[in-house]
């Protein structure tokens, strides 16, 4: 259907204006009496040409995701209608990708769709943590206020993962930097310095030589060796996406000396705190724990829980299995067995989570703490090291001439 931008004022005199999609304009003016708006001006919207790259495609960020939904709680929970909350946060979009996506949703529901029925028809937007809670808002009445839960969840998620980036870009960001250092004093600057000494006719010292030598290599075989490191990164995503890969790799991330307690925590505050809020918004276990494995970020912990979920159904407690598992700390174990027992395990997650997102803040302030000297000893030896081998040479030369 065609776009139309209006004008009109309401009954009282304030100006309004917005877009609207409708087979004609007197559809428009109908609409628009029928919120009070006398309509002053209707003109078709101009097409716009959108270019769609296969390998670059605009997604929804999470940040407007957890806004728009906050928005949308609070008007549901002021009285006003879906359809009409939908349209006034369409127009207030920025993002052209979520706008459409919204205005769609607007029309499913007013077409007669369920409002959950209308968001799983946009997975890359709302995921199935999303569209199952508001399945429960829906059939339990409570629309608004699972709504709260799922904006609350959204920010925590994305203030966890917020920490993991600025743990991991720190290091990732020296490192980088040293290595290109490194490269440029190998392939421009260190096979002048080897000129010179030829040149001078001098003897060059052992590290002069390794240097010298790890130059040529590096300068004569650069195209491979950056063409080889392309095609690891490759086979190890290939390997990666495959089930034996990622149940191998996740385990191993696991079992890193510094890093892996730190992905454990985030892992079990992840998985407790959605199930946390799936479970006090009324979605079954077996469901939960299924949603809850596909959010975990690693297989390990995805494989953990889907046996816990096969046991469930047998008749076991969730506890039991998790705690065979391994990958759960026993404290989690104990708190989540005590929740079972008391009916509270939705309070208990909560807990847990709170805990454990404030354990990902200490960890990441300590891993910040332990990285920094060993960076630098890591810049000082390497950095240092090829210098000083450069100037080795130079020394030798000022000590033959004092003599």
């Amino acid at each position: 259907m065609p776009v139309y931008r209006w004008e009109g004022k309401t009954t009282k005199g304030v100006e309004k204006k917005g877009e609207m999609e409708a087979p004609n304009e007197a559809a428009i003016r109908t609409h628009l009496r029928q919120q009070n708006i006398i309509p002053t001006k209707i003109s078709p919207k101009g097409k716009e040409i959108t270019i769609n790259l296969p390998f670059f495609k605009p997604k929804v960020k999470q940040r407007a995701i957890a806004i728009f939904t906050r928005q949308l709680a609070t008007m549901i929970d002021a009285g006003l209608p879906l359809v009409q909350s939908l349209e006034i946060l369409a127009s207030q979009q920025e993002s052209k990708v979520f706008k459409d996506i919204i205005k769609t949703i607007r029309e499913d529901v007013e077409g007669g769709s369920t409002f959950a029925g209308a968001l799983k028809k946009h997975p890359t937007a709302f995921n199935e943590l999303y569209t199952n809670l508001v399945v429960a808002g829906e059939e339990g009445g409570i629309l608004d206020t699972i709504l709260t839960r799922l904006s609350n969840y959204i920010e925590k998620a994305e203030a966890l993962k917020k920490k993991v980036k600025s743990a991991l870009i720190y290091p990732s960001t020296i490192v980088g930097v040293a290595v290109i250092v490194v490269v440029i004093l190998m392939v421009f600057v260190i096979p002048v310095f080897e000129t010179m000494f030829r040149s001078a006719g001098q003897t060059l010292p052992l590290p002069t030589l390794v240097t010298v030598t790890i130059s040529k290599l590096i300068k004569k075989y650069f195209l491979a060796m950056f063409f080889g490191l392309v095609f690891l990164f490759i086979a190890l995503r290939r390997y990666y996406r495959t089930e034996k890969g990622k149940l191998i790799i996740d385990g191993l991330i696991l079992r890193l000396p510094v890093f892996g307690p730190l992905f454990q925590k985030i892992a079990v505050a992840r998985f407790s705190r959605t199930l946390g809020t799936l479970v006090s918004s009324g979605v079954p276990i077996l469901d939960g724990l299924t949603i809850v494995s596909k959010a975990s970020g690693n297989r390990r912990i995805e494989t953990a829980i889907m046996n816990a979920r096969a046991s469930i159904r047998e008749g076991e407690t969730i506890a039991e299995p998790l705690n065979r598992s391994g990958n759960f700390p026993p404290m989690v174990i104990q708190m989540i067995s005590v929740g079972e027992s008391t009916g509270a395990l939705d309070n208990m997650l909560s807990k847990i989570a709170d805990f454990y997102e404030e354990e990902v803040d200490v960890a990441v302030g300590n891993l910040t703490s332990l990285l920094e000297p060993f960076l630098m000893v890591f810049l000082g030896v390497v950095i240092g090291g090829v210098v000083i081998s450069m100037y080795l040479p130079i020394f030798q030369m000022a000590s033959a001439v004092g003599h």
